[in-house]
């Protein structure tokens, strides 16, 4: 007779998981609560008081927009290339990812300016207040992740030099877990901003 093995409970499952994956995911599920509660209360702040304003999207939030999703092609290519042990393009991967997140946080400074340019001040009303409140959390999120790529692309840059210890990052499922959490991380900080994106444009 066959033995089925019984499928892992959720508690079991958490017990296996690595101290930084699960530092990641709680530090991922406060921060969704964060951005849910934040973002009901853009929906009811008045929202109808930029329509009546009579203003439009900044356009950098718009080319931010689409380096941020750019961004998540590129980062799920470093996972590729990982799998793949094609070092080269995994450091590749990695910096053209933190570039354009660089890239995206510049971007939304340059849209608060446009905003205060709109008269849709930090200090003016509640809705425009979240427009500032939210881009900027999910910024300081992304710099988070910004700061842990530049250390990880450093440290994958200086052991491509020995072939050992490259061998030996390649192969070591420590620095496979670092890559999957970063990109992972990315991946949902793409997906938060792009839903305060579509709120944001609904709202002009």
């Amino acid at each position: 007779m066959a033995h089925y093995k019984e499928k892992p409970t959720l508690l079991q499952r958490a017990e296996r998981l690595h101290p930084y994956e699960m530092l990641l995911y709680l530090g991922m599920l406060s921060s969704g609560i964060v951005f849910l509660f934040l973002a009901l209360a853009f929906l009811f702040s008045s929202r109808n008081l930029l329509v009546g304003m009579n203003q439009t999207l900044p356009v950098s939030f718009l080319v931010s927009t689409f380096l941020l999703i750019i961004s998540g092609l590129t980062a799920t290519s470093m996972r590729i290339a990982f799998t793949e042990e094609n070092t080269d393009k995994l450091l590749g991967s990695l910096r053209t990812t933190v570039i354009l997140g660089f890239m995206f946080t510049s971007l939304q400074i340059v849209g608060w300016y446009e905003l205060k340019v709109k008269g849709i001040v930090f200090a003016g009303i509640p809705s425009g207040s979240f427009l500032y409140v939210l881009s900027g959390i999910h910024i300081f999120h992304l710099l988070g992740a910004m700061v842990f790529g530049l250390i990880l692309y450093f440290q994958l840059r200086k052991s491509r030099k020995d072939e050992i210890q490259k061998l030996l990052i390649i192969t070591n499922p420590f620095e496979k877990m670092r890559v999957r959490l970063f990109t992972f991380y990315w991946h949902f900080m793409d997906g938060i901003w792009l839903i305060l994106f579509l709120l944001f444009a609904l709202s002009f």
